[in-house]
């Protein structure tokens, strides 16, 4: 199929709007040499005179009357297709957010999340995914949005910011039988442990500096989640250690207290995190905004 330069059809629609190949050049802000050679190259394109003159000016022939309308949407569609931004407005959006987070991030962030969202995007819907292998596949699909947690394994295509930094505290009974208001090494290694399972990298790096350090630790309840530890702790003598963030959540709300961890551990990065293909997209980008200010250390 011949192609026809866009430019041509805007020299058209303005010969056709103002009768005149002057006043189109006006208006185009163009010579009128270059809009005569335009009209010669549509006359020659379309095997029609297009306009001819009379007393009234440039009138179009009856070819020109049925082209018109057709040209016009064409002008239209690349406008838009030019002017195209991805506008935004989460006042009044009704988009759903999928975002990937360990339970302690449910935790931290879904009730100021959701305040917010109540109070200046009330149309805004959230559905939490939970952290798994799945969750680089899911944010480079797009089936979500953004990952909320410590992401060590994503790799090229993703980018990420950094939220918080996360510290581990020690957490027991507030009646616990042997342990005061102090925890050294010796006692840490003789109580029985609570372990969470799988939420996230955090578990799995405590593990692993556990192991190269060569403390010793009784495992006696493995946990699928940070979300029960809290009731399971008040009502047992297990330990459980936990992200420092869990324990600001939690403090106050139960029979249990938070102790320093008696042995040192790496700090880690909470990040978010998402793919390059929503890097600009501009519902992705108020989202991260919005997650930074309520988590983010930073000022």
């Amino acid at each position: 199929m011949e192609t026809i330069d866009f430019r041509l059809l805007m020299v058209f629609d303005a010969i056709y709007k103002t009768r005149s190949v002057t006043a189109a050049a006006d208006a185009l802000d163009l010579g009128q040499p270059a809009v005569s050679v335009a009209l010669a190259k549509l006359r020659h394109h379309f095997g029609n005179p297009l306009f001819v003159r009379t007393s009234n000016g440039m009138e179009p022939t009856p070819f020109s009357e049925g082209l018109v309308q057709p040209v016009r949407e064409v002008l239209a569609a690349v406008e838009k297709v030019l002017g195209h931004r991805g506008e935004f407005d989460p006042a009044t959006s009704d988009r759903n957010f999928r975002i990937c987070m360990t339970d302690i991030s449910q935790l931290v962030l879904l009730p100021r999340l959701w305040e917010t969202l109540r109070e200046t995007a009330p149309g805004i819907r959230i559905e939490i995914v939970p952290m798994s292998d799945d969750t680089a596949r899911l944010l480079e699909s797009g089936e979500a949005d953004l990952a909320v947690g410590f992401l060590p394994q994503l790799e090229a295509g993703f980018h990420q910011q950094p939220l918080f930094v996360q510290s581990f505290v020690c957490m027991v009974a507030r009646d616990h039988p042997r342990i005061g208001d102090s925890l050294d090494l010796a006692r840490f290694e003789a109580e029985d442990h609570a372990v969470i399972s799988s939420s996230g990298a955090a578990p799995t790096l405590l593990e692993r500096e556990i192991a190269r350090q060569g403390i010793k630790r009784r495992i006696a309840l493995k946990i699928p989640s940070f979300l029960g530890a809290a009731f399971v702790i008040e009502h047992t003598d297990l330990l459980l250690t936990v992200p420092q963030r869990l324990g600001e959540v939690l403090q106050g709300r139960g029979a249990f207290r938070f102790l320093p961890v008696p042995f040192p551990l790496p700090e880690y990065e909470v990040k978010q995190h998402w793919h390059e293909r929503y890097h600009h997209d501009e519902g992705n980008r108020w989202l991260r905004r919005l997650v930074s200010h309520l988590l983010s250390d930073a000022p």
